[in-house]
């Protein structure tokens, strides 16, 4: 798993990163007094006059597109890297004072409700937004609150074929309550892992509200484990912790791509589709280049750069849904049952689940 920092993008200095530890709450990300910043002045005036975006982010890419962006533009980086958990903490403490022009993570019920609480800048249409697939247009809200740039599965199924064979591998949801596999699962916590609230929400959109309940209920009575994030819970499946997972499917692919001993598996019943989004500060500090920033990570430039793994590790197994990109061919195209979990009423019962899964199955 990639630990998250605060990194700045100087101008000028595209090939150095300054990374410097991330505060929760602190309202900048400062460069230490001891780092080493050429041509300070230089880049001070140059920033001024090209302008200086701030990006906070949960994406593997984060730090390439950043780069990218500012050696096309000329626009000054300053990029805040963390868990998705902690971007939204990050922004909701700052809501009066807002320090960040871009924010981007995986899940668009998340942005949703930010945009339900007035943060997020609304009717703004990139001049390359024509670029979407039909699908990427059908992801869009209808009031441009948000833009998607990616599409995953916010979890799939992943067995170690070390411990388990095709024949005794999980092939539903409803395996994973099989007597074999008691204390054999895990999954992570929706809390803290960006990926993992659609995933839930998406099995409560499907089998309702008691139903899901009932399903996460009596995964926990066989034992059910829950680890932070996808890198916590990907490596208990690898040491034998457990012979069965649930997460997202990009750091899955990732794995196997890697030559790790697992084999993911797509229930027929379906799987919660996640977009990754960008959205904009309604007072965003830097209002022109936080458009000009949305504009190339949905250009083909942008997405290429994206799709690089060597750029954005697990993240870059996505699929495009800008036109003329095709996915990594280590990531699965067919047989796959996508769900599309309705953002808006995610939003709304976000609150209410998380607390319902951390009392009653975190607990």
């Amino acid at each position: 798993m990639k630990t998250r920092t605060g990194i700045t993008l100087g101008a000028g200095v595209l090939a150095t990163l300054v990374i410097v530890p991330f505060a929760l709450h602190a309202s900048t990300t400062s460069v230490p007094a001891n780092a080493q910043q050429p041509h300070a002045s230089s880049a001070k005036r140059a920033s001024a006059a090209k302008g200086h975006l701030v990006l906070y982010s949960a994406q593997g890419y984060d730090a390439a597109m950043a780069a990218a962006f500012q050696k096309k533009t000329g626009i000054q980086v300053n990029l805040v890297d963390d868990s998705t958990g902690n971007i939204v903490a990050r922004m909701e403490a700052e809501r009066t004072n807002p320090h960040w022009d871009i924010a981007w993570f995986d899940g668009d019920s998340t942005m949703q409700s930010l945009a339900n609480q007035g943060m997020l800048l609304k009717g703004f249409t990139p001049s390359d937004m024509s670029n979407y697939t039909p699908l990427g247009h059908s992801l869009l809200p209808k009031d441009h609150a948000y833009f998607p740039a990616s599409v995953t599965a916010a979890a799939a199924i992943a067995y170690n074929t070390k411990y388990l064979s095709p024949k005794q591998a999980p092939t539903s949801w409803n395996d994973l309550l099989s007597p074999r596999f008691k204390g054999q699962v895990a999954m992570n916590d929706p809390s803290i892992s960006g990926p993992t609230y659609p995933f839930v929400a998406g099995i409560m959109q499907q089998r309702g509200v008691k139903g899901g309940e009932a399903y996460f209920k009596a995964l926990k009575a066989n034992g059910l484990k829950v680890f932070p994030t996808n890198g916590v819970t990907l490596n208990a499946l690898l040491t034998g912790q457990v012979k069965v997972i649930m997460i997202q499917d990009s750091a899955l692919t990732k794995a196997k791509a890697s030559g790790e001993p697992i084999r993911i598996v797509y229930p027929s019943t379906g799987v919660a589709m996640l977009p990754g989004v960008m959205a904009i500060d309604k007072n965003a500090p830097d209002m022109a280049a936080a458009k000009a920033f949305v504009q190339f990570v949905l250009s083909p430039q942008g997405q290429k750069i994206m799709l690089n793994p060597a750029n954005g590790g697990g993240d870059s197994y996505f699929n495009p849904i800008i036109k003329g990109l095709k996915p990594d061919p280590q990531r699965q195209q067919a047989g796959i049952h996508w769900v599309r979990v309705n953002p808006v009423r995610a939003a709304a019962t976000e609150n209410q689940i998380k607390t319902w899964f951390h009392d009653n199955i975190v607990q």
